[in-house]
């Protein structure tokens, strides 16, 4: 039975608004190439719109209705909302899937997830009054001192596709619990339950304005927001090329900007292991959410002492991987999102061919399969550091696999790019996984596994995969102004250093 997709306009200031110039973009479900329903398509003019709504939510009556509220207050609408996710959780997941290919397990998890982010940052939220007027050590006397946390006003949002609704939220929770007002930008490619999200708000009664959701291509919408001067700060998860146009129409303002830009993450595996919990380790790490995942451990180390018979664990295994509609139970390996980022995965493959590497494995659609965007998960041998599969994301079912000799030599390959989101290693030599997640040049070290996250513990990279933390309480801050706050607590009169005095 065909699940039909809600009918939703652009959500601004507590309400459905038709977008000005009345576009809307169509859903294709990529598992079948149908259009199964449309969005609304944000210009600059609803931008307008929207931002200026979020401004009068942030100052409406004085701030006190909301940035400026206590803590509590913000926790129990963000409390509402994760109750309402959970309510909802199984529509969700079921919109989630059809709208971006992922497995239903994964989604029903994605949705779990949401909730939990929501709830951990109502936490934070009401923590954050007991934390104001931290006192500040100072070595005169006669002078106290103390800090102030405070929100930073309107912030634009922009966030990806391949965890539509989850890292939506990684912004949207904390920027709300800091006490912030949000204009929430998705990708075109999923923006389904980010509208879904918009409805809950709705429903649960958060403040007009507080959060106002505009989908819409990136041109139209996405850049005007970050250009927009009543917008205090632009939180971007995408591609490089995006985030450093982001970067440069925020820099005509001088507006702060937190970035996460995914990347080519290594994984070393060392020849001590137990081959069969590191081949799936590695295979998850990397084809998980159909290969989509920005810190996917795309770059295998595998130690030469092992490599033929873990690659030949990896290809055994990677024929057992169910390819199927994401609906279909079991799946675990859906299409990717979209006609063009097919497109451009199979472009990547084949010149990886080209320039010499062996497709091991995959490569293709898989044949059982005659519509969708689905793609074989792919292993490709016998690369070298030029090659263009080596050194740029893909962002797809991909794995690239290389030997080494030495610890050395691992480390010097994993550290050989551009990016530093993630990297992982695994081995049962303690001292030797510590030696080496030290080395790592990356924000996120995973020792004998790969690509947990949780909402406690800090998300983001180095070098070229961004800068800035999200989740925990690093998230929070990144929506947070710190005030100083400085006091002369003397009867006296400042006196003879004053150069003013007489």
């Amino acid at each position: 039975m065909a699940i039909p997709m809600p009918t939703r306009q652009l959500f601004i200031d507590g309400e459905w608004r038709e977008p000005i110039l009345k576009n809307r973009i169509p859903i294709v479900n990529p598992a079948t190439q149908d259009v199964i329903g449309d969005i609304p398509a944000a210009t600059k003019e609803d931008v307008e719109v929207a931002v200026n709504a979020a401004r009068r939510a942030f100052s409406r009556n004085k701030g006190k209705d909301w940035a400026k509220a206590p803590g509590s207050l913000r926790a129990k609408y963000l409390r509402a909302i994760a109750a309402k996710v959970t309510e909802r959780k199984s529509h969700l997941a079921t919109l989630e899937s059809l709208d971006s290919g992922k497995p239903l397990d994964e989604t029903v998890w994605d949705m779990e997830d949401v909730a939990g982010c929501f709830e951990f940052y109502a936490d934070l939220a009401e923590g954050l009054d007991a934390k104001q007027k931290a006192p500040v050590s100072l070595p005169m006397e006669t002078f106290k001192s103390y800090v102030l946390k405070q929100p930073l006003g309107v912030v634009g949002l922009i966030t990806p596709w391949n965890y539509p609704l989850l890292m939506a939220v990684w912004k949207v929770a904390p920027s709300l619990a800091a006490g912030c007002t949000a204009v929430l930008k998705p990708s075109e490619l999923a923006s389904v339950t980010c509208l879904e999200l918009a409805d809950i708000c709705r429903e649960v009664g958060l403040p007009p304005g507080v959060l106002n959701v505009l989908t819409g291509y990136g041109s139209e919408a996405g850049a005007p927001l970050a250009a927009h001067p009543s917008v205090d700060k632009i939180a971007f998860t995408g591609s490089f090329a995006t985030g450093s146009k982001v970067m440069t129409a925020a820099a005509q303002l001088v507006k702060p900007v937190s970035m996460e830009l995914g990347g080519k993450s290594p994984l070393i595996v060392f020849d001590d292991v137990d081959l069969d919990k590191a081949a799936e380790w590695a295979l998850f790490g990397c084809f998980w959410t159909n290969g989509q995942i920005c810190s996917a451990t795309s770059r295998l180390l595998v130690h030469e002492n092992i490599a033929s018979e873990f690659i030949e664990k990896l290809v055994k295994w990677c024929k057992n991987i169910k390819i199927s509609d994401p609906l279909e139970e079991g799946c675990r390996l859906g299409p990717v999102v979209s006609e063009g980022q097919y497109e451009k995965i199979l472009k990547f493959i084949s010149t990886a061919k080209s320039e010499g590497a062996t497709i091991l494995h995959g490569g293709s659609q898989p044949e059982h399969l005659k519509k969708g965007f689905f793609i074989e998960p792919t292993i490709i041998t016998d690369v070298t550091t030029s090659m263009q599969i080596w050194r740029e994301e893909v962002f797809g079912p991909v794995l690239c696999v290389k030997t080494f000799s030495s610890e050395d030599e691992a480390i010097e390959l994993a550290n050989d790019s551009h990016y530093g989101l993630g990297a992982a290693v695994i081995s049962n030599d303690a001292e030797r996984c510590d030696r080496v997640s030290q080395a790592f040049e990356a924000g996120i070290v995973w020792i004998n596994c790969s690509q947990p996250c949780f909402t406690q513990a800090p998300w983001g990279g180095v070098k070229r995969s961004g800068f800035g933390r999200e989740l925990g309480e690093w998230g929070l801050d990144n929506y947070l102004s710190v005030k100083q706050v400085t006091l002369y607590t003397s009867n006296d009169p400042w006196g003879g250093t004053n150069p003013l005095a007489k």
